[in-house]
């Protein structure tokens, strides 16, 4: 569903991401570990847009999407989150859902600005869908609260939520569990599996292992930028070269 060939970003003299292939599978979860600095996130960013590769191709559903801006990836069906979280922050937490779901709106500046019958409708049923979408990941009860007031673990799970209202096909989630307690990533996984149930897949940077092994289908490691491994879980925990890398030896 996702590939990348030869992926390469340079910053001045330094080789962040070098030459990097990598393949997601439909409906699958696939992760990106690494160590502090591996380049995870810079890759990530050249999947979305953020960044354009100084070499190599990123090709969704077979396009070259190299080169198109972040809004017209999210618009192809890519959306991400943020290694730190990226809401806006007054508005409310279904307002923000709300804003997910602009892409596929049809109404336009000077429709909504005669506020014709039909977009009304449209505004109508938007709030609506924007509500079962809270609904979704439990956060039903604060959908009028300012998102800064949310929980910690409810700003994630709200970032991740105006991502999938953007109707997306490929959910790119970096460091999604950061700073959960055992019972949100409990949760957390839960919700994992239910976004791949709508049909949505997964590539994710998470540092911890525990989670990563239990919920990837297939690992992908960085080190200084390059591939080290790729593999099924059970492979990259027994690969020598990503135990002296990440996995702190013996």
């Amino acid at each position: 569903m996702l590939e990348t060939k030869g992926v390469t970003i340079k910053f001045g003299g330094l080789t962040a991401v070098n030459h990097v292939d990598m393949k997601v599978r439909a409906n699958k979860i696939t992760g990106l570990i690494g160590p502090n600095g591996a380049g995870k996130t810079t890759f990530f960013n050249c999947i979305s847009g953020v960044y354009t590769p100084n070499e190599g191709q990123v090709l969704f559903n077979g396009k070259n999407i190299e080169g198109m801006k972040p809004y017209q990836i999210c618009n192809a069906g890519i959306s991400r989150t943020y290694q730190v979280i990226n809401l806006f922050w007054k508005m409310s937490a279904i307002e923000n859902v709300m804003v997910g779901m602009h892409p596929r709106l049809k109404s336009g500046f000077l429709t909504d600005l005669i506020k014709t019958p039909a977009v009304r409708a449209e505004e109508k049923m938007v709030r609506e869908k924007a509500y079962e979408w809270l609904k979704f990941v439990g956060l039903e009860k604060y959908a009028d609260d300012p998102s800064g007031s949310l929980s910690y673990g409810g700003q994630r799970l709200l970032e991740i939520v105006r991502g999938l209202a953007s109707d997306s096909k490929i959910l790119l989630l970096d460091e999604p569990a950061a700073g959960m307690n055992t019972k949100e990533k409990a949760e957390f996984d839960e919700l994992l599996q239910k976004i791949l149930e709508k049909g949505v897949t997964i590539l994710m940077i998470e540092h911890d292992m525990k989670l990563v092994m239990n919920i990837c289908d297939y690992l992908y490691v960085l080190e200084y930028g390059k591939l080290l491994a790729h593999g099924t879980p059970e492979e990259i925990q027994n690969h020598p070269e990503v135990i002296r890398a990440y996995l702190g030896g013996e």
